[in-house]
């Protein structure tokens, strides 16, 4: 990988292969984004938040928890996991493809605009664009979409593919890293998780309904947009667990599914949170569980904090081990499955524009 400052500057993320042809068709990989340093949090979560600023010691919590999974106030020489993981899986989906494959991050460097403006200065003329995360959310998926077109203009045409849970590689992929795990520690249930987003985000609205009506929650959480649907979001995150679990043949007594990482403040965020979940199996004499996060495609702070130190501290005051399965992060099947999404069946049904 080329050096992490290079590839995150001001100019967007620029790939490996420069070799573009002036007619050039490319790959758009959308996700969330990370501060580099320490000192960037409060920039930082002032473009989650939309601009709304948060209170000092949400601050000072989530700098103790990137501080904890080893971002410091200097630069790290390959960024912070999900940056680099996510510059990672780019590269190797460029060598799968032998296309041209960009990545915008909506909340941090490299910026989707920053993505965009170094697109157009290297000829690309449409791009098929796919959001890192599987499950189509309105607090997800949409906001990178709205993030594109207020960078784009008319800098080039390109296809959103919205969703893609149903993938069937992405559930091989998380099976494949399920699997060593369970064969490690049999007859342990297992709890699958997705992050957590507020109710009022995923219920739908009436037409001229905003579904940021009311005052807004202290933590800033922008407005959605309204919407005349429910959001899809927890359908797909349990269908996603669902195909792992028959994938690997469990009986319904043998996974669970929770919600984590809710928010720190404000209005209420959908469950069952794994705090709960966790304390309703020890109560069941459950000793130990397994956790696969099939609502992240890499290591960051929710997976490599929130579950490996928080919730691992939880499992451990009620008695219970706590064994997660590995990220996915550079797994050959997920960028198999990355492929299949922008190339397959599934982006047959994607949105043009």
């Amino acid at each position: 990988m080329e050096d992490f400052a290079q590839n995150t500057g001001g100019g967007g993320y620029r790939p490996r292969t420069m070799e573009i042809s002036m007619s050039q068709s490319a790959i758009l990989l959308l996700a969330h984004g990370t501060p580099n340093r320490l000192s960037e949090m409060s920039d930082y979560l002032q473009h989650v938040t939309g601009g709304r600023p948060m209170p000092a010691h949400v601050i000072a919590e989530l700098q103790h928890r990137y501080a904890e999974i080893g971002l410091k106030h200097e630069l790290l020489p390959n960024g912070p996991p999900l940056t680099r993981w996510t510059l990672r899986q780019a590269e190797l989906l460029e060598d799968e493809v032998c296309t041209t494959v960009y990545v915008g991050m909506r909340n941090w460097h490299p910026f989707i605009a920053d993505t965009v403006a170094q697109m157009k200065a290297d000829g690309v003329t449409h791009a098929r664009v796919l959001c890192l995360a599987p499950q189509n959310s309105r607090t997800s998926t949409g906001l990178y979409k709205r993030a594109l077109d207020a960078a784009l203009g008319n800098a080039f045409s390109y296809d959103f593919i919205a969703g893609w849970s149903d993938e069937p590689l992405l559930a091989q992929a998380f099976a494949e890293r399920l699997q060593p795990v369970l064969t490690a520690h049999p007859n342990t249930p297992i709890l699958f998780t997705a992050h957590s987003v507020p109710c009022r985000t995923i219920r739908a609205t009436t037409a001229g309904e905003s579904a940021q009506s009311g005052p807004p929650p202290a933590e800033g959480i922008q407005n959605y947009g309204p919407a005349t649907d429910g959001d899809p979001y927890p359908v797909e995150c349990k269908q996603t667990a669902q195909a792992v679990a028959e994938l690997l043949a469990l009986k319904d007594r043998d996974w669970y599914f929770a919600f984590q990482s809710q928010g720190v403040a404000g209005a209420p965020w959908i469950g069952p949170t794994v705090e709960d979940t966790l304390r309703s199996l020890a109560e069941e004499g459950h000793k130990a569980i397994v956790i696969q996060p099939i609502g992240f495609l890499c290591d960051h702070v929710e997976v490599l904090y929130d579950i490996d130190i928080n919730f691992r501290d939880v499992a451990n005051s009620l008695g219970m081990e706590l064994y997660r399965a590995e990220s996915l992060n550079d797994s050959p099947t997920l960028i198999r499955a990355l492929d299949h999404v922008i190339y397959g069946d599934l982006a047959l049904s994607a949105e043009p524009k």
